[in-house]
C-alpha cells in the first residue's frame, strides 16, 4: 500500500516518539540548530527555523512510513529497518542506540552453537531476521512469534530458546539467559525514501547531513591549544593527528608559540604524553559544538 501524501515543500523526518532511541535524536537535532517545542504533546512538530516538520511514530511504523513516502527521512535502529525488509536508502549510521540481535537460552542449556538449534523452538520479536539467519546456515527452527516479554518464554517451556535485543546482557542474566551468537549489530540509523523527491527537498536533505556530519565529526574531536618552543613545532605536528596543519601563533616570549588543532579525542591522552615529551606546556583541551569541513 502506497501511502505517500502531498505534503508541502517541508522535509516530514519520523522519529521515536518514545524509547530508547528518543531522546538521543532529540538532542542531536537540538545540537544541529532545529529548535521545536513539545514533542512529547504531539505526533507532529513544526520545527522554527530549518524548514521540516516531525513526525513522532513507534519505532517499528517508521520504516514502512519512510518506505512509502509518508516521511522523507527517519530515525530507526537497523533492526527495525531490516526486520521490515523495506525499500529505503541509509543515509547515515549515527552511533548511538547500540545493541545486537542475539540468540539466547537458558545457562544450563546444551543449545549452544547455531547447529544446536535444530528442530528446536525459537521465541522472538524479529522472527524474519531469526528465521533468514538460521536458513543460511542450514538450520530449521521453529518460530514462536512474542510480541513482548520474550526473555520469560524458556521459563514457561513456550520456546527453548530467544532471540531477542541486547543491550547490557542484564535482563537476560535476571532471567537464567546466557548469549550464545549475534545475528544482527544494530545501532540508529538514518534512513531516506526512495520515492521521488523535488529538487528543493533534496537540496534540503543535503544541508540536514551537512549538518549532522559536522555535529558527528565534533563530537568525536575535541580543539587543543598549548605552548612550546619554537624548535620543538617539526615535532609536535608530527605527533598531532589533525584534520590539516595546525595554527601556530607567536608568544610574547620569542622563543615560545602558542599551537592550535584539533585531534580525534580518543586519541588525547596518548598524544598529550607524546606532546609533553617533545616540549609542549600548559595543554588544553576543548569541546567543539559543531566543525564543518
Amino acid at each position: 500500500m502506497n501511502r505517500s501524501l502531498d505534503h508541502t515543500t517541508s522535509l516530514r523526518i519520523a522519529i521515536q516518539k518514545s524509547g530508547r532511541l528518543t531522546d538521543k535524536t532529540i538532542d542531536l537535532l537540538h545540537g544541529i540548530g532545529i529548535e521545536f517545542d513539545n514533542y512529547k504533546r504531539n505526533l507532529m512538530v513544526k520545527t522554527r527555523n530549518f524548514d521540516v516538520e516531525l513526525l513522532l511514530l513507534r519505532d517499528d511504523d517508521i520504516p514502512e512510513y519512510v518506505q512509502d513516502g509518508v516521511c522523507d527521512l527517519g530515525f530507526v535502529g537497523a533492526n527495525e529497518v531490516f526486520e521490515k525488509n523495506t525499500q529505503v536508502t541509509v543515509l547515515r549510521g549515527l552511533n548511538y542506540g547500540n545493541c545486537r540481535l542475539a540468540v539466547a537460552s537458558p545457562k544450563d542449556s546444551t543449545l549452544l552453537n547455531p547447529s544446536d538449534f535444530e528442530g528446536k523452538k525459537i521465541a522472538t520479536s524479529y522472527p524474519y531476521l531469526t528465521k533468514r539467519f538460521f536458513e543460511k546456515l542450514g538450520v530449521t527452527i521453529e518460530m514462536v512469534e512474542i510480541s513482548g516479554a520474550v526473555e520469560i518464554t524458556p521459563q514457561l517451556h513456550v520456546a527453548d530458546a530467544i532471540s531477542d535485543l541486547v543491550s547490557t546482557g542484564g535482563t537476560l542474566k535476571a532471567n537464567g539467559l546466557v548469549e550464545r551468537f549475534t545475528i544482527l549489530e544494530s545501532e540508529t540509523k538514518l534512513i531516506q525514501t526512495q520515492q521521488a523527491l523535488s529538487e528543493g527537498k533534496q537540496q534540503l536533505i543535503q544541508k540536514f547531513l551537512q549538518r549532522i556530519d559536522g555535529y558527528q565529526t565534533a563530537k568525536k574531536s575535541r580543539y587543543i591549544l598549548m605552548n612550546a618552543p619554537l624548535d620543538s613545532v617539526e615535532t609536535i605536528k608530527t605527533l598531532l593527528p589533525s584534520m590539516k596543519s595546525p595554527t601556530i601563533m607567536p608568544l610574547a616570549e620569542t622563543e615560545m608559540v602558542a599551537i592550535h588543532s584539533v585531534i580525534p579525542f580518543d586519541q588525547f591522552w596518548d598524544v598529550m604524553e607524546q606532546l609533553q615529551d617533545a616540549g609542549a606546556s600548559d595543554i588544553v583541551m576543548l569541546p567543539i559544538e559543531s566543525m564543518i569541513a
